[in-house]
């Protein structure tokens, strides 16, 4: 089986490296025109998933068309509750932002989620894509495809963030994961 992970195209948010992840943000026009010209470099499936946010929907949209495909929310990306749609500079003098960032694998955000909640989640919609043992595409968030690519893989989740439109294809053998190329390919 092969499980392509997309993440969504560029957001307002992502351009001003905000932090979001339940805020539901569209892609920008420029992004989405992108994604569609270059559409014929992403590998298709025989079943397409998205977390259901409207970025995700876009996104798959200017790739594949209108094509059939299930909304997951538990791939949604971590709810940074307090912090949602503010930076990195609007936060660094926040105490309750300088707690969470002494652990934010572990810490939850302030009426928000932790890492581990997050990923819970997503394992388990996850699951229910891996159990089909059919060809998928998930396009989905950069927070989640990292995590995933961690969790399977090893290493830190800033070793596998990737770049709005862009993600990788990873290959299982009996639900275990073997192998991955980063997609599309050469970026």
């Amino acid at each position: 089986m092969k499980l392509t992970l997309l993440r969504h195209g560029q957001t307002e948010g992502s351009l001003r490296d905000l932090y979001y992840g339940a805020t539901d943000l569209p892609v920008l026009p420029e992004s989405l025109a992108a994604l569609h010209e270059s559409a014929d470099r992403y590998p298709t499936a025989r079943r397409y998933y998205t977390s259901g946010l409207l970025r995700t929907e876009q996104t798959l949209r200017a790739i594949y068309g209108d094509v059939p495909h299930t909304a997951l929310p538990g791939l949604r990306e971590m709810d940074f509750g307090d912090f949602e749609m503010r930076s990195y500079e609007e936060l660094k003098d926040d105490p309750a932002f300088r707690q969470w960032m002494t652990d934010s694998e572990h810490n939850p955000c302030p009426n928000g989620e932790s890492a581990p909640q997050t990923m819970a989640r997503n394992l388990a919609a996850i699951g229910t894509v891996l159990a089909s043992d059919e060809d998928a595409v998930c396009v989905i968030h950069g927070g989640v495809i990292a995590g995933f690519m961690m969790t399977w893989f090893g290493g830190l989740r800033v070793d596998w963030y990737r770049q709005a439109g862009t993600g990788y294809q990873v290959t299982f053998s009996g639900g275990v994961p073997t192998g991955w190329l980063p997609i599309p390919e050469g970026k």
